[in-house]
């Protein structure tokens, strides 16, 4: 699965991969959490454009979000039979940039979280849906999904599930939903190649949604409550925890 990323390559760099049309600017962020406003690539008019959806897709047959489960993640094997994803994955498919993923371990008595990321460095993408959803009021919110699949053999001691990475030269196969039909494109929904990743375990300061400085992804020792997850927190932080606290989403941009 994958419940909290990370998106710290510069904009220019992200756009230079994912070759859209845009020029968004954004801060970089550490701990990208569920519910958030994330980025997104998708096709529209035939090109490559950028969009801020919610983590946690809404399929556009729900009645009200608010009592709908929350779907951050879609499987992959059973994306075409899945009423919450079967329109995505023919219609709406996207790519969701990011330069690092976290999954925890069990380690004694508390989970150890881990930081995975591309050996060679840089940004990359995993493969995403997305949903727009109307309300009866004329509200409208479009949301994503990633989507997973069997973890391959360095993320399998972590968690049974990975998130899966689209590489560069498969982008337009997942993204032309026009002329690649769902069948040819989950031919793409696969673990990782072998030696594309690395990983590192982090300090447990992830588990707070709060926490969002470069400070997550530093390695620490094996099995390491390790640096102070109470520590002084940045004004972004403190800002985003007042939000919270006053019943509002922060924004990732």
């Amino acid at each position: 699965m994958c419940g909290r990323y990370a998106i710290t390559s510069s904009p220019e760099a992200i756009r230079e991969l994912l070759g859209y049309m845009d020029q968004p600017n954004f801060p970089k962020r550490y701990n990208v959490a569920p519910t958030q406003p994330i980025p997104i690539v998708r096709i529209a008019d035939g090109r490559r454009r950028f969009a801020l959806v919610r983590w946690g897709l809404i399929p556009s047959w729900v009645k009200d979000p608010r009592t709908f489960m929350l779907l951050i993640n879609a499987r992959g094997e059973s994306l075409k039979e899945k009423p919450a994803f079967r329109a995505a994955i023919r219609h709406r498919r996207c790519l969701i940039p990011a330069d690092g993923f976290y999954e925890w371990r069990q380690a004694g008595t508390h989970k150890q979280p881990y930081y995975i990321y591309l050996k060679s460095g840089g940004p990359f993408a995993f493969a995403g849906l997305w949903e727009s959803w109307h309300g009866p009021n004329g509200e409208e919110t479009e949301s994503g999904a990633i989507v997973t699949t069997h973890a391959n053999a360095l993320l399998a001691p972590l968690h049974a599930r990975m998130p899966v990475i689209v590489e560069p030269a498969a982008y337009d196969l997942w993204l032309d939903c026009q002329k690649v039909d769902a069948d040819t494109a989950s031919a793409l929904i696969m673990p990782a190649r072998e030696g594309l990743l690395a990983v590192h375990p982090v300090s447990i300061a992830v588990n707070r949604v709060t926490n969002d400085d470069a400070r997550l992804i530093e390695p620490v020792a094996e099995n390491s409550a390790s640096i102070e997850a109470a520590a002084p927190q940045s004004p972004a932080a403190t800002a985003a925890k007042k939000l919270k606290r006053a019943g509002r989403q922060g924004s990732l941009f």
